[in-house]
């Protein structure tokens, strides 16, 4: 009887030196992305993830904690070193998760809002007569 053989090669972690970070903060929740330069996402994690619930999910400390652990699995797994940070929202956690970055020698190049603004927006509601 012939055994079959099988590959049992493991699969290697990419090294991706820089990326970006796409931090999405809302009065609710932030959400921490790291991505590699094309956008493929590495790591991610968010307060509510981290086991904020409620209205603590929207505070600073939250977001700070939830940024920490995606930083530490960006960094242990792929290496990163280097980003580029990309803001949207207008939450608390806003300058907390960036601020969050510097216990793991992450270097920021840029930082961007990328905050969406509307352009003539939807229609206004009628007015109220009282």
């Amino acid at each position: 009887m012939a055994e079959a053989k099988t590959s049992t090669k493991k699969k290697q972690r990419r090294s991706v030196p820089t990326g970006q970070l796409h931090v999405q903060a809302t009065f609710n929740n932030t959400i921490v992305t790291f991505a590699d330069t094309k956008g493929n996402v590495l790591a991610t994690s968010s307060a509510g993830a981290c086991g904020f619930r409620g209205s603590k999910k929207g505070t600073a400390y939250a977001s700070q904690i939830a940024a920490e652990k995606a930083a530490e699995a960006a960094k242990s797994g792929y290496g990163l070193s280097a980003v580029d940070v990309f803001v949207k929202g207008v939450g608390l956690g806003r300058d907390a998760a960036i601020r969050a970055l510097g216990n793991f020698d992450i270097t920021v190049n840029s930082i961007k809002d990328v905050t969406g603004v509307p352009h003539g927006g939807t229609r206004p509601r009628k007015a109220r007569r009282a």
